[in-house]
């Protein structure tokens, strides 16, 4: 081979192109398609935020923050915890400050994940889980979250088997990786299956990741619990959110880690080799936002609700059956009414032509293992304006 043809990508790397949201929202943008792929709000952030952000720029706190965050938006992300969660962490010692939740997740696996450990997650799996474990050299072993019955109210829950669960887990396994609210299904962990992986990871001494972000956007019927507040879970697990989803601030890139001491001094490690710091005049905004009033929180859901319920009957009355999700950003459908030969990716290539809509295939979320479960699915988004909303539902019932 001759040089300039040497695959330049290293091993561990490959099969990791660029994303399916950058293809389908380069597709969006050339065909002048709704966007329903890409979870990304439309709408400003609340104005308490957006104003301490504005207030910020152009002083001091424009320059680097410390390392492990600035202290006023640690103290305020260990408050929210106690406050929602009843956790009580450290802010000194207990809090990272991080680039968004992906910086967490990511610094979390390279710190604490030796080259052939073994990362047990739930799967559909968001697309940079993988891809972290990769470049810590771990080995993923995914099991499969299959959707059950709906429940009142059009949700539908989706549950992992216990046998599958326990067989994933071996000599080598290191780590669980928990997303719960979880994306891209909607569903939200109960307590008795948190009580069940909770009890996997005691009996095998495995440390507990768990991504959070959609801690406040979580819809009647269904309750968030994190997976820290479980007995014997605390000392193991290390807690990621961010404010990007809860306060519609996406890019601002603003996350954080919570966890005993030692975990999180390891993460930090590995952090400050990313990033560094990131965000300083953001980092009060996200404090502000995290000290709002309850009604804040419980509205951004209760809004949301109502726009899942929106896109939902438009894709139902397109054709298309729904599993409703509990929480998020998303809602997932099964195709095959409309693409016989249920490939979702051809269906989201081709949705832009059909009805002037962007989707994204949920296959992109399967290990190639089980691929099969995931290829017939397509998930929207519809953290969007009513009106953008009403105009994709238009377009999908054309297609009815």
């Amino acid at each position: 081979m001759a040089a300039g043809e040497r695959q330049q990508l290293a091993g561990r790397l490959r099969g990791f192109g660029t994303t399916v949201f950058a293809e389908m929202s380069a597709l969006a943008v050339a065909t002048g398609a709704i966007n329903l792929g890409q979870g990304f709000p439309d709408e400003p952030g609340p104005p308490e935020v957006l104003d301490a952000a504005r207030a910020a720029i152009g002083t001091e706190l424009d320059q680097y923050p410390p390392l492990p965050g600035r202290p006023g938006l640690r103290q305020a992300v260990a408050e929210h915890q106690q406050r929602f969660a009843g956790l009580t962490y450290d802010p000194g010692t207990e809090v990272l400050v991080t680039a968004g939740a992906t910086e967490a997740l990511t610094a979390a696996l390279l710190a604490l994940v030796e080259p052939g450990d073994e990362v047990v997650v739930l799967e559909p799996i968001y697309d940079s889980y993988a891809a972290a474990v990769a470049m810590a050299g771990g080995v993923l072993r995914p099991v499969p979250l299959r959707p059950g019955s709906p429940q009142p109210g059009g949700a539908t829950h989706w549950t992992f088997d216990e046998a599958e669960l326990r067989a994933a887990v071996g000599p080598r396994t290191r780590l669980l990786l928990l997303n719960t609210p979880h994306n891209p299904t909607g569903t939200v962990l109960t307590r008795t299956e948190l009580a069940l992986l909770a009890d996997v990871a005691t009996a095998a001494d495995l440390l507990v990741l768990t991504d959070e972000v959609y801690e406040h956007l979580v819809f009647a019927g269904a309750e968030h619990v994190s997976p820290a507040t479980l007995p014997g879970m605390r000392e193991r697990t290390l807690v990621v959110s961010s404010g990007g989803k809860t306060f519609r601030t996406t890019g601002w890139k603003v996350g954080w880690v919570c966890g005993p001491a030692e975990l999180v001094a390891a993460v930090r490690t590995a952090k400050q080799y990313l990033t560094f710091v990131n965000a300083g005049p953001l980092q009060p905004a996200i404090a502000a936002g995290l000290r709002l009033p309850d009604t804040y929180f419980t509205g951004a859901a209760a809004d949301l609700q109502r726009k899942r319920d929106l896109l939902v009957g438009g894709l139902v009355s397109a054709g298309l059956p729904v599993l409703g999700p509990e929480a998020t950003y998303f809602a997932t459908v099964d195709v095959r009414p409309l693409q016989p030969d249920g490939d979702g990716v051809a269906f989201c290539r081709s949705l832009p032509e059909r009805a002037g809509v962007v989707a994204v295939p949920s296959v992109v979320f399967y290990d190639p293992a089980h691929a099969h479960l995931g290829r017939h699915l397509v998930r929207f988004a519809f953290c969007k304006r009513d009106e953008v909303l009403g105009a994709a539902v238009e377009r999908l019932r054309g297609m009815a």
